[in-house]
């Protein structure tokens, strides 16, 4: 009877732990299969990150999609970033355009923008820059080992404080034209804001007069004086020859007058800017042996080239005329200065112009020469 009851036993805990190893098997399969489940969301989320966008579409984050579908399109401010316009005051002006249109904006302002392809671009967190720069460099001298040293003159400074101004574009789209899901919002916006923007910025770099927007470097003051006698922060120009036109005989070495008057560490990276109509006037100039001083890029995209410097085309620049400054020469990245406010702020207005839509953006931006020796100009003016 004892030995029964110990076998007995024995088969009770027997069937014990085989269930217990039953279950143990089924929970482990449970936790396989999520395993596994998660595996697959994870396999097909890498697909999808690496899977080329379709046609018309953007890889927008959440934020951009928000701002994009949510205030453009319906004008739900929720959890969009708000900016004032006004950088004295906190009162709130407009919502910040997301990083991805921003960058797109600047992208394309530098693609058709002339003078802002060659500038020296800085990004400004406040309303205004200024920059201090020395003239003639530090005053040195040289003595002996043991020689007493002779105290140094002090260099003279001088404070660049670019001139700035609220650069706006107010585009308009019909609120079914917002509706459309097939309507590319975001592109068109982008676009639109660039245009005008560019539009704007090239005649201010140009010939803006300074007041509420950047100054060109044609409203400067002009010597025909030498960097060594000039004044600080005036131009040099280097005469045409003759009044409103080029010399009549060999008007080409003027030119290389515009070109050699700048001196050698600015002429490396320096550039011709005119308008189309003065371009078509030198593209005609030839050497003595009939070779055009004028020559097209090679490649596609590639500027080009006059006395083996790029052209750039800006229609901003003046007409050859009497005593107009129609041709610039100089290295730009070290001579003019374009300071700005990284973020465009947008405000929606569907109020103002029913059923139209307004989108009234607005960037703060400077502008003016921080080193008046790294750029020339040409007078067409007979001295």
């Amino acid at each position: 009877m004892y030995e029964t009851k110990m076998d007995a036993g024995a088969g009770v805990d027997a069937l014990e732990a085989s269930f217990d190893a039953v279950a143990a098997n089924e929970a482990v399969g449970e936790l396989r299969a999520e395993m596994a489940e998660l595996r697959g969301r994870m396999d097909r989320a890498a697909v999808d990150a690496g899977r080329p966008a379709l046609a018309g579409a953007s890889a927008r984050d959440a934020g951009t999609k928000a701002f994009v579908e949510g205030y453009l399109r319906k004008g739900v401010e929720a959890g969009i970033e708000l900016k004032s316009f006004n950088a004295t005051s906190t009162d709130a002006g407009g919502y910040a355009v997301p990083r991805e249109i921003d960058s797109r904006i600047d992208a394309t302002l530098k693609a058709i923008s002339p003078i802002r392809r060659v500038a020296n671009v800085v990004q400004v967190g406040s309303g205004g820059y200024r920059k201090l720069v020395t003239t003639g460099g530090a005053p040195s001298g040289w003595a002996g080992e043991t020689d007493a040293r002779a105290e140094t003159a002090t260099p003279a400074f001088h404070e660049i404080v670019p001139s700035f101004g609220e650069l706006y574009a107010n585009p308009a789209a019909s609120q079914a034209m917002l509706d459309d899901a097939a309507f590319d919002v975001e592109g068109w916006l982008s676009g639109e804001i660039a245009t005008e923007f560019a539009r704007a910025e090239g005649q201010a770099f140009v010939a803006g007069n300074g007041t509420n927007k950047p100054r060109g470097f044609l409203t400067y003051s002009t010597t025909n004086e030498g960097d060594a006698a000039r004044a600080f922060g005036s131009l040099q120009y280097v005469a045409s020859g003759a009044a409103g036109g080029f010399a009549a005989s060999n008007p080409q070495d003027r030119l290389i007058d515009l070109v050699q008057s700048l001196r050698a560490p600015y002429r490396q990276g320096a550039v011709f800017v005119m308008n189309a109509a003065t371009l078509a006037v030198i593209r005609k100039f030839k050497t003595n042996d009939g070779a055009f001083l004028w020559q097209p890029g090679l490649t596609e995209g590639q500027a080009d080239r006059l006395l083996g410097y790029p052209v750039i085309e800006s229609e901003d620049m003046p007409d050859i005329a009497a005593n107009a400054l129609a041709i610039a020469f100089g290295n730009f990245q070290a001579g003019y200065l374009i300071a700005e406010r990284q973020e465009t702020a947008i405000l929606r207005d569907p109020f103002s112009h029913k059923p139209f839509v307004h989108f009234y953006a607005v960037k703060r931006v400077g502008g003016g020469v921080s080193n008046s020796e790294a750029i020339k100009l040409m007078k067409f003016a007979a001295s």
